[in-house]
């Protein structure tokens, strides 16, 4: 019986003293980083980006343009896939 007992009570306490602590600590600091918003840096590389996305949707429309002039099927025969 007081194996039982100490099979059960050891891990708690095992979490109690080293698991919840270091938990709480990192789940209060991921919310204070959430509640702060983005740093200068982070919206800087934001908007690098959003500038990268543009020229690649830019580059996709062009290839299509060429590949609707060029292979008109193209849509056709790769839409199906």
């Amino acid at each position: 019986m007081e194996d039982l007992v100490v099979l059960l009570i050891a891990p708690l306490i095992v979490f109690t003293i080293f698991v919840a602590p270091i938990w709480l600590i990192l789940h209060y600091r991921s919310k204070k980083q959430i509640t702060q918003g983005l740093t200068d840096e982070e919206y800087q590389q934001l908007n690098e980006l959003l500038g990268r996305a543009d020229k690649m949707s830019e580059r996709v429309d062009s290839l299509e343009r060429i590949l609707d002039a060029e292979a008109p099927e193209w849509r056709r025969k790769h839409e199906h896939q």
